[in-house]
């Protein structure tokens, strides 16, 4: 392929797309430069289809290389390693709309890879990169109904802002990806404050407009250098074998799913299986593999049919009944905070855990090198699906699901000025029966207001689900893991009683039409103010007004950053010294900011004290508990706090007369002292005789 340039505006800044130049062995490549970012996409597929698979398998990797910034890599071994959270989440935001417009039967391994060559932090490079795999896709020979286009869209200062710069983010009140067809919407991914529903939708509507002319870009390249597709080998069910599975054993399939409890069918469709098997093993031997893919249609097909003819959920209830919910929090004794929220047999316990700025997780990655002080991570052990195998370390969808009950509680939490800790939220799940990323953003509410954090408002999940046939479509709120196993959508929407703060949408057909959407909004809307008033609330009206026992106290001030280094004095000693007698810790940041934690309060209160004399002057008739560090004929000195000194003159120790001042004080005294003078170089003339006359005064006056 020669090398091609290709150019157009995309909210209103220039994309260049380079094609031919590079990756000449790739089926599909491209170099997309938005800006000054630039993104390498590849996509490549196997000549031959995998044997003894019945999924496709494709990877999707987004490589974040530190160059792109102009930094050296902060690892030991100076180079990129495993990917970070930040390039798995921004992998899996690209593979969830592809993934569903590729062919669902075929075999090939197909592989994209966006490797990030060059940042400009006004131009983001996950969706250029998303740009690029769509193209590189679109152009190549691999089989893809596409293509699709994605955007970023904001909300800054009230309007709806696509692309939006580094100095919008800063504002910005939603923080929407949306990639969509030119008919439809294939995925939605948000973290928004609290935004109403019907600003979302026409957030949604305005970047669709913006998708539809990179769309119709898109199709002018394929037109020109785009390849022939690859015809691939089919994967079919053999339809003569599956109507006669389906006539043996559908009564005894119905029978075995209709129930609420995913125990029970399992242990009915156990002895099924094996019926089958024995019944049709024998009478297609050359394909006794498809008999489980049969029996996977046949189940997939009556749960469909049930929703679409009958209105029928296998469990019962009522297409926009919830199953049945409970809280609790105050479960674990000596963790910082604990809520369980179960729904159904799906069950999330989340702890939440305070500490200090030191405990604060150190990001390094396309952006700035920053301190993170809120994670919120999530567990998904076997046993919460009945299975027995290894545990193993967090995988793409447990970083992922972590990460959506993260964004939907950001928008709550308290500033750092108001509530100066490092939070940490971990959700275990206990059993999954569908929906448990929703699940966790209700425990991991209770959790944080079991622990005193005074988040802004309660945060809610629920999420809905679709089924389509043709033009024909339903939506049904609160999917347990069947309906989402055979169904269409995972609708999934966070928030408060104002409004959304998190959304994600994983869809299995070709898109969403906006009447969808707005139906999937209005359910989830009532159902989490249902869950927020019915049954959050009444079990933990408010956040706990004091933390627990076993918390650190904390305390936080702003200073001058010229006076950090008194603070911190020559060689840290007077931070250390202040440590040792307060029984603290001090953490300092560049901006002047000071954590101050222990779990004493009374003395972070004293360490705090000694701090604020120490960067606020004395003034001028202020009085002080000082330490007397050395004596003279004249006078005494007295330390009134680390590195500030002063001196009562003799004739100002007592209220009587003092012949020798060893008579009234010696070194290591605590003493009460005035401030009565602070002269051109800045020495501090201190008197215990006046601050004596002061205090009994005011003893006086107040008997």
């Amino acid at each position: 392929m020669s090398f091609r340039v290709f150019e157009t505006t995309f909210a209103g800044r220039k994309l260049v797309v380079e094609t031919g130049k590079m990756c000449a062995l790739s089926n599909g490549s491209c170099l997309v430069r938005y800006g000054d970012t630039a993104v390498l996409a590849n996509v490549t597929m196997s000549a031959k289809p995998r044997e003894g698979i019945d999924f496709f398998p494709l990877s999707v990797d987004f490589e974040e290389k530190i160059y792109a910034v102009g930094r050296i890599p902060g690892s030991f071994l100076r180079r990129e390693g495993r990917p970070g959270e930040s390039a798995i989440l921004s992998s899996r935001v690209v593979d969830r709309p592809m993934r569903p417009l590729f062919p669902k039967d075929m075999r090939n391994d197909v592989s994209i890879v966006m490797t990030v060559m060059s940042v400009e932090p006004d131009c983001d490079p996950e969706i250029t990169g998303m740009l690029g795999a769509i193209i590189a896709t679109s152009i190549s020979d691999v089989p893809f109904n596409g293509p699709i286009g994605g955007i970023s869209v904001g909300l800054v200062d009230g309007e709806i802002v696509l692309m939006p710069s580094e100095e919008q983010r800063k504002n910005n009140k939603l923080d929407l990806t949306l990639v969509c067809s030119k008919e439809k919407v294939v995925m939605i991914e948000a973290g928004a404050s609290e935004v109403p529903e019907d600003i979302m939708l026409n957030a949604i509507k305005t970047g669709h407009e913006e998708i539809k002319k990179f769309i119709s870009f898109v199709e002018e390249i394929v037109a020109e250098i785009g390849k022939p597709k690859y015809e691939f080998q089919h994967i079919e069910v053999d339809h003569d074998m599956f109507e006669a599975i389906k006539e043996f054993a559908i009564d005894k399939v119905k029978q075995a799913l209709d129930t609420d409890d995913k125990n029970v069918r399992e242990a009915r469709l156990n002895p099924i299986y094996t019926e089958v098997h024995e019944k049709f093993d024998e009478l297609y031997p050359e394909q006794a593999g498809m008999i489980d893919e049969c029996m996977y249609k046949l189940q997939k097909f009556i749960v469909r049919r049930w929703l679409l003819d009958e209105g029928k959920r296998v469990d019962g209830r009522g297409i926009n009944e919830i199953r049945p919910l409970s809280a609790e929090v105050g479960l674990l004794p000596r963790v910082h905070g604990s809520g369980m929220f179960t729904r159904g047999q799906t069950q999330v316990l989340t702890v939440a855990t305070l500490g200090s700025s030191k405990d604060a997780q150190l990001i390094d990655g396309l952006q700035d090198i920053y301190e993170k002080k809120y994670m919120h991570q999530y567990n998904f052990p076997p046993y919460s699906v009945g299975e027995a195998r290894p545990l193993r370390s967090p995988g793409r969808r447990e970083i992922g699901h972590g990460a959506l009950a993260e964004r939907a509680l950001v928008p709550v939490l308290p500033s750092q000025e108001e509530f100066p800790y490092t939070i940490r939220l971990v959700s275990e799940i206990l059993s999954s029966n569908g929906s448990t990323s929703q699940a966790s953003i209700c425990g991991s509410t209770l959790a944080l207001m079991d622990a005193g954090v005074p988040i802004k408002n309660p945060v809610a999940g629920i999420s809905v689900g679709l089924i389509t046939e043709g033009e024909r479509w339903m939506t049904m709120l609160d999917i347990q893991g069947l309906e989402d196993f055979f169904g269409d959508m995972d609708f999934k929407v966070g928030g408060t009683h104002n409004g959304i703060t998190a959304i994600q949408v994983d869809i299995k057909v070709d898109g969403l039409t906006y009447e969808i959407i707005e139906e999937a909004f209005e359910k989830c809307r009532k159902a989490r103010i249902h869950i927020l008033d019915d049954i959050m609330l009444p079990v933990i009206p408010a956040p706990r007004e004091e933390l627990s026992q076993y918390a650190p106290k904390m305390k936080s001030i702003k200073i001058d950053p010229e006076k950090i280094k008194d603070v911190i004095g020559k060689g840290g000693k007077v931070i250390q010294k202040i440590c040792a007698e307060c029984e603290v810790t001090i953490d300092i940041e560049e901006d002047g900011s000071v954590y101050i934690s222990g779990i004493d309060a009374e003395k972070i209160n004293q360490a705090l004290g000694v701090i604020n004399t120490i960067v606020f002057d004395p003034e001028v008739g202020a009085i002080y508990k000082g330490v007397v560090t050395r004596l003279m004929n004249f006078g005494a000195f007295v330390e009134i706090a680390p590195g500030k000194e002063g001196l009562v003159h003799i004739s100002k120790l007592d209220e009587k007369r003092v012949e020798k001042v060893e008579d009234v004080v010696n070194v290591g005294d605590e003493i009460i002292v005035k401030v009565t003078e602070i002269d051109d170089q800045n020495r501090i003339n201190l008197s215990r005789k006046d601050a004596l006359a002061d205090m009994a005064a005011k003893k006086a006056q107040q008997n």
